[in-house]
Parts: C-alpha cells; sequence; structure tokens
C-alpha cells in the first residue's frame, strides 16, 4: 500500500522534463500527480512510444493504453526504445501486458497484475480491457481483474458460497468486457438462478462499497517505482 501524501514527489528538476507517463484511465492525471511530477499523456497507442523518444523523454511509464479502437503499442518500439537507452517501466493494465511480454528485453515489469500475466495466472488482454469515455479517458466498465479480485472477498466475507463465486466469476469473464459491470453481473446471476434476488442486491452493494482496486494499486507502484529510479 501506498503512503498517503498531497505534495508531489520531489525529484531533481533535470529529470522532471524527461519523464513521461501514459496514464488517465486506472488513475487519473491528477491523482497521479500526487504521486509523480512528471509529463503525463493519454493512454499510450501505437506510434506514442517513437515520438515520446524522439522528443527526448529518457524515462517512460506505462500504466493505460489503447487496446481495441486504435492499435495499441507495438512491442518493436518499446524494444527499439530500450536499445536506445531509455528506461521503461510498465504495469497496471497496457503497461502490465506489455512488461509481461518485454522483461527479457530490459522492459521493467512492476506489480499484482504484471506478475499475473508474467507467470500466466491470466492470459486475456480483456482481463485488464474496459470501455472509456473517449474524452476524460475514464473507464464506464469494469476491468475483469477487479471484478475477480472483489467477488473473492465477497466470498471471504460470507456473501457468496464458493460455488457462486466460481459460478458468477465464470459469468462476469463469459460478458465482453465492453458491458462488464457489477450491476450487469449482478442481475444476470440472479436471472440465472445462481443466487437469489436478495442475495444478488447484497452482492451488488458490497461490491460497489468494496470494491478491489487492483489496476489503481498497481498504477500507484508504477509511479512509485519510478520515482524510485530518477532518485537513486
Amino acid at each position: 500500500m501506498r503512503e498517503d501524501t498531497n505534495a508531489p514527489a520531489k525529484v531533481p528538476d533535470k529529470f522532471i522534463s524527461n519523464v513521461l507517463i501514459f496514464a488517465g484511465t486506472s488513475i487519473s492525471h491528477e491523482d497521479a500527480a500526487k504521486i509523480l511530477d512528471a509529463t503525463y499523456w493519454p493512454p499510450v497507442s501505437r506510434g506514442d512510444i517513437d515520438k515520446a523518444v524522439s522528443q527526448g523523454y529518457n524515462i517512460i511509464g506505462i500504466i493505460d493504453g489503447i487496446f481495441f479502437s486504435k492499435a495499441a503499442v507495438a512491442h518493436k518500439e518499446i524494444i527499439r526504445a530500450i536499445q536506445q537507452g531509455t528506461t521503461v517501466v510498465g504495469g497496471c493494465s497496457m503497461g502490465a501486458l506489455r512488461a509481461s511480454e518485454l522483461d527479457t528485453h530490459g522492459m521493467k515489469g512492476i506489480g499484482q497484475i504484471y506478475e499475473w500475466y508474467r507467470d500466466g495466472v491470466i492470459e486475456d488482454d480483456d482481463e485488464v480491457a474496459v470501455v472509456t469515455n473517449p474524452d476524460t479517458f475514464k473507464p464506464v466498465s469494469s476491468p475483469m481483474v477487479n471484478m475477480r479480485e472483489t467477488f473473492n472477498l465477497a466470498l471471504g466475507f460470507g456473501i457468496i458460497s464458493e460455488d457462486e463465486f466460481q459460478r458468477i466469476t465464470e459469468l462476469a469473464k463469459s460478458t465482453h468486457y465492453t458491458e462488464r459491470s457489477y450491476l450487469g453481473v449482478s442481475k444476470e446471476a440472479s436471472r440465472k438462478g445462481i443466487v437469489t434476488e436478495e442475495k444478488a442486491n447484497e452482492l451488488l452493494r458490497f461490491c460497489t462499497e468494496n470494491e478491489c482496486d487492483v489496476k489503481k494499486e498497481d498504477a500507484f507502484l508504477v509511479l512509485e517505482k519510478i520515482k524510485m529510479i530518477i532518485t537513486e
């Protein structure tokens, strides 16, 4: 867990202009800036890493990225940046996915989701994919990695049984990422007879009030890792 602070990280001025973070969905630029004073761009897509390197950024953090609406950031442009001496750190969402694929090429992976991808616990892109507001990049659906952990927490609190947890998690996984939400999954679980309507409502309340936001926690870890790198 991160330390709660409202003050931006204190880093040497010479580094600030050379640090670039791609984010905006898992963590807002405003919240991220409370952790690390850097330049923030929207979620990364194809060509953005080459552009960043050409503009002189030599430390790049990838948190969020475009998956399906535009071409995703290419492996080769990340490798090219690393070969040119750029430090690339990834975690949380697209950053976790690419880091798990490119850590052997020198990309630095951080966080729980990166470890899940690296170790084969999860494999699909849709585990971290969400629908976003095109203007703000804020999510309007729920990521599978958060939902699974939140349902597991509900299991631990006795809200649902082991069998119900397994079936509800499978239901969420089978739902297209664009339509995943606690409201939709709980209603569908009731409709399919997995849980009663009363339990579905209780589960919805619990998930809404106690979501395990794994993605945001990992976003914090990426920023803190970069803070450590630039102050070493």
